[in-house]
């Protein structure tokens, strides 16, 4: 079996270690992917750390993953040796329900999907993720990177970007729609730059303005801070759509009163605390509080295909492998613009 080099986490908040893997030599229709970039994602903290209930150690997280194709099976069609591709947040899904057979395999109701790292492959050993040299993948669940893209950019797009792209096309994002997003983190940032792209007048909502001139940069019309409380009164009834990023719990009535009516609030964040609101926040303005999820794999093929013909790639900063514990404990202080993505290339020269 192929070898890789990973970085792991031996148990909760432990600090993450070099060490080597196996890989599935590559069957019948699946690729072998030599890993360039892996980005950390804000899950991959919660599930290494243990918030997220049991997760199976020694863990090695990563669902944000860049790099080319260095094998493929007898099978394989779509992918040649060579060709840039990137993987996901999900490497499998059982492929016969509804909502695999629409495109939508991340809502998978035949068992759910199989997430790429923290779950069980089709193997029947658990998955180890991107914070790796090479995974094996089968070609299905495999993205193509245009050429347009830098693989460092990309990485995050795989779970940052669809997270943003997917409800900015699914409730209509473009030109003549108010859309704000909430918080400029990894989410947040991307949000900003899809919906600008998208033709859409973009606002972002933050705690304060320390990010403005980026998120101007990155497309927004304008930027509020939400400490300050007469930003819900100047804001009131203003926008079509709400995208909130963020893991805090938010006031929702507060909220639910920039929406114009017939309005939506899109959380794909993942506060720990229990929503809650008023009934009257919706009933009053026919508005709707919804959620998504990641996107399916066509839809996150259009995204990257999207990303590359408008020029957007995430803000990263880059680092090795040697610094991943360390910048776990800045991403939870918010201390990142605007997403680690791991080069892996550092893991050789580290283990020697």
């Amino acid at each position: 079996m192929p070898q890789a080099v990973a970085y792991a986490t031996p148990s909760a908040r432990a600090p993450f270690e070099r060490t080597t893997i196996e890989r599935r030599e590559p069957g019948p229709t699946e690729v072998l992917v030599d890993i360039a970039w892996a980005g950390i994602c804000h899950s991959d903290i919660h599930t290494a750390r243990n918030e997220w209930g049991e997760a199976h150690f020694p863990l090695v997280p990563g669902h944000e993953i860049a790099g080319t194709v260095a094998a493929v099976g007898s099978e394989v069609t779509k992918f040649a040796v060579g060709d840039r591709v990137g993987v996901g947040v999900f490497v499998d899904s059982c492929r016969k329900c509804p909502e695999c057979r629409s495109g939508r395999e991340q809502y998978c109701s035949g068992g759910g999907m199989v997430g790429t790292y923290n779950a069980v492959g089709r193997d029947g050993r658990w998955n180890d993720g991107g914070y790796s040299t090479s995974i094996t993948v089968e070609q299905d669940y495999t993205l193509r990177i245009p050429d347009g893209l830098d693989l460092a950019e990309a990485a995050p797009l795989l779970c940052a970007g669809i997270t943003l792209y997917s409800p900015l096309r699914h409730w209509g994002a473009g030109p003549g729609k108010r859309v704000a997003i909430v918080g400029m983190g990894g989410l947040g940032h991307m949000g900003v730059k899809l919906a600008a792209a998208m033709g859409a007048e973009v606002t972002v909502l933050s705690q304060s303005l320390s990010k403005q001139e980026d998120g101007r940069r990155f497309g927004a019309a304008a930027y509020h801070a939400t400490s300050d409380p007469e930003t819900f009164r100047t804001l009131r009834s203003s926008f079509d759509l709400i995208i909130s990023t963020v893991s805090a719990t938010l006031d929702l009535d507060a909220y639910l009163s920039l929406l114009v009516v017939d309005g939506t609030l899109v959380n794909v964040g993942l506060p720990e605390e229990p929503l809650s609101l008023r009934a009257g926040s919706l009933n009053g303005g026919r508005k709707q509080l919804a959620g998504s999820n990641i996107g399916g794999i066509a839809e996150t093929q259009e995204m990257l295909d999207f990303c590359a013909e408008h020029g957007l790639g995430a803000t990263v900063e880059r680092i090795g492998g040697e610094d991943i514990t360390a910048a776990y404990d800045r991403v939870v202080a918010s201390d990142v613009r605007y997403r680690f993505v791991i080069d892996t290339s550092t893991f050789a020269a580290e283990q020697g």
